[in-house]
């Protein structure tokens, strides 16, 4: 069966999302449709497909920053401040509670303040890595209410930018970037099937966390542990793992 995805704010008011109804209703019934919605919380206008709600993805990276966040705190024992898991679970929280009190319908200007309240609540330094994520993102996407998964994807990609760019690393380094950039790289490159897509991302940021444990340390305080971190996971890239693990859960 083939599968298409619409991203549009809602499906409650407006012409855009009035013609997303529209469109859906009528599609071929061999097709499988995800729409995937900024807020599903009312819905008025008809559909046909699987509905998917983008806040409660970011609540599921929330649960799984808070499930294991124990977990986090011992790999960032080894060689860091030992706050990984504190600062993940806060941020991601911060980020939850934000969207799930919030009726904004611009993309962008909703990534950006998701980007001021993860900064705020998780005042570290990984905290403000995220923070620069989501910045990227808010830019690619400033000014739309709707958005296709390959726009979605491009927007991801856009918030790994803003992390080199801010930063100055890059994959190889033993760090987030480990995790993410791969996972982007093969989103963007299977996102015409955004459901299998995300899974494969998953995969590619799990396998991106485990070759870390490779890895040499060149930024932060881990440098200064050197080659006493080979076979240990980074912690920022079990984060980024555990970031897209979220997203690819239905």
């Amino acid at each position: 069966m083939r599968r298409i995805a619409f991203i549009v704010s809602s499906l409650d008011t407006g012409g855009a999302q009035r013609a997303v109804s529209n469109i859906v209703t009528n599609w071929p019934d061999n097709w499988e449709i995800d729409i995937i919605l900024n807020n599903a919380t009312i819905i008025k206008y008809p559909y046909k497909g699987n509905i998917i709600d983008l806040k409660m993805k970011l609540k599921t990276i929330s649960d799984v920053m808070n499930q294991n966040k124990q977990y986090l705190v011992e790999l960032d024992q080894f060689n860091g401040d030992g706050d990984l898991g504190i600062s993940m679970s806060a941020g991601f929280g911060a980020v939850n509670d934000y969207l799930h009190s919030s009726d904004e319908n611009d993309l962008g200007k909703a990534l950006a303040k998701c980007g001021n309240a993860f900064n705020e609540a998780a005042p570290s330094s990984l905290g403000t890595i995220i923070s620069f994520a989501f910045l990227g993102m808010a830019k690619a996407l400033k000014g739309k209410t709707e958005a296709s998964p390959e726009e979605m994807a491009q927007a991801l990609d856009e918030g790994v930018k803003k992390i080199k760019e801010k930063t100055g690393s890059k994959e190889g380094e033993r760090t987030v970037l480990d995790a993410l950039c791969p996972a982007v790289t093969v989103l963007n490159e299977k996102i015409a099937e955004p459901k299998s897509a995300l899974i494969a991302a998953a995969q590619a940021a799990a396998e991106g966390a485990e070759a870390t444990k490779q890895m040499i340390p060149v930024h932060g305080r881990a440098a200064y542990y050197g080659e006493k971190s080979l076979g240990h996971y980074d912690g920022g890239a079990v984060a980024g793992k555990l970031i897209f693990e979220a997203l690819a859960q239905n």
